[in-house]
């Protein structure tokens, strides 16, 4: 079996873009992966397109070989455009390698170790404590879920003690409507630049249990990273910035994290995602993988879970669970949490496909994340 093509497709069914990759080999088998959407989706496709050809010609089932093959003659370390290119490219193999042995990928990646995979949902950012509630326990009594990751909801340089109480505020209205065993986490989005600023906020809401603190600051400097994580009171989680074994080795050296979240469609793909897995395992980290992107992107997440022994719990969306109508057309089937949970797909590979008529109906659009600004007019940190 050979490699004939690779197409791909950067659509945009509500405001940012998925990034879909498609390997066609000449026994009529195909596999669809997803990368990751980065901003400059474009770039994206264009280092995609020119790996093509290096792939064409080449055995879709040396996943590994292919893997080497595109990270070390590339050269100079990837980026996010580079490592989501590879990211899609790899997952594409996978879907391929579970057609050829009529099996979903989990079990060519040593079989399930658990049954179903546990599931949380976001809060929301900008509405009121009351509007964020209510929307929730629309959510879970829908979908049966019992954790939700809470959004900080605050500039940069509003006074500290008028967001620790609105963040205070928040978190104690779900405590509240959600009870006590319900799981929350905080994400704070790296919006803190000092890490004594992500130390106060941690103290305004340790009375509620936070299940995880995600990115109190941002991800670039591990060591300082490494010296907050004692201080929070809580789980610290982070890695959905970081990319391939690499970078997660310099976070597990440093013991800056509890919880690591890469992302499998930025992280160097399936291939990698399960190494960091078992280098986590190695250091007792459990993993709760970053899913903001497409219904392609949870199932594909959901195989992942299911094939490593330390994974914790999935971060899924309206848009991803099939809330959100514009995004259900873009897979044939789209996995939906029930109880909680979502249960793992039965059929070869992903067990899903793309829908490419829809997606032929879709273009691209520009993007970007919000410009935010203090007072002064100078850069927010988002």
């Amino acid at each position: 079996m050979k490699i004939t093509d690779v197409k791909t497709y950067c659509v945009s069914p509500v405001s940012r873009n998925y990034v879909y990759v498609k390997i066609e080999t000449d026994e009529g088998l195909y596999g669809v992966g997803e990368a990751y959407s980065c901003g400059p989706d474009l770039a994206t496709v264009k280092t995609i397109e020119y790996f093509k050809d290096w792939l064409i010609g080449q055995d879709p089932t040396r996943i590994e070989y292919i893997w080497t093959m595109l990270y070390n003659y590339s050269r100079f370390p990837g980026g996010c455009i580079v490592d989501s290119a590879i990211s899609g490219i790899d997952l594409a193999l996978w879907d391929i390698a579970g057609k050829v042995a009529n099996l979903p990928v989990y079990k060519l990646l040593g079989g399930q170790t658990r049954d179903k995979i546990w599931c949380y949902t976001g809060s929301g950012r900008g509405e009121t404590n009351e509007a964020c509630v209510e929307a929730t326990q629309r959510l879970v009594e829908k979908y049966g879920y019992n954790a939700l990751k809470v959004a900080q909801h605050f500039a940069g340089d509003m006074p500290v003690g008028e967001s620790r109480r609105a963040l205070s505020s928040r978190f104690a209205c779900f405590r509240k409507n959600l009870g006590d065993d319900f799981e929350l986490g905080i994400d704070f989005h790296a919006r803190n630049y000092e890490p004594y600023r992500a130390v106060w906020f941690a103290q305004a809401i340790q009375e509620y249990r936070p299940f995880f603190i995600e990115e109190p600051i941002r991800m670039e400097n591990i060591d300082q990273m490494a010296r907050l994580k004692d201080k929070l009171g809580a789980p610290l989680a982070t890695g959905e910035c970081l990319y391939t074994k690499y970078e997660f080795n310099d976070l597990l050296a440093a013991d800056a994290a509890d919880i690591l979240q890469p992302d499998v469609l930025l992280c160097g793909g399936m291939t990698e995602a399960k190494k960091i897995a078992a280098m986590a395992e190695a250091t007792y980290k459990v993993i709760a993988p970053h899913n903001p992107l497409s219904p392609l992107s949870t199932v594909i997440n959901v195989h992942y879970a299911a094939a490593i022994p330390n994974f914790l719990i999935l971060e899924t969306h309206n848009q991803n669970i099939g809330e959100i109508p514009a995004c259900n057309d873009l897979v044939t089937k789209v996995l939906q949490p029930k109880d909680g949970y979502i249960a793992l797909p039965e059929g070869p590979g992903w067990g899903v496909d793309l829908n490419f008529d829809y997606l032929e109906t879709l273009t691209y659009k520009p993007w970007h994340r919000p410009f935010a600004k203090r007072s002064d007019g100078g850069i927010d940190v988002v």
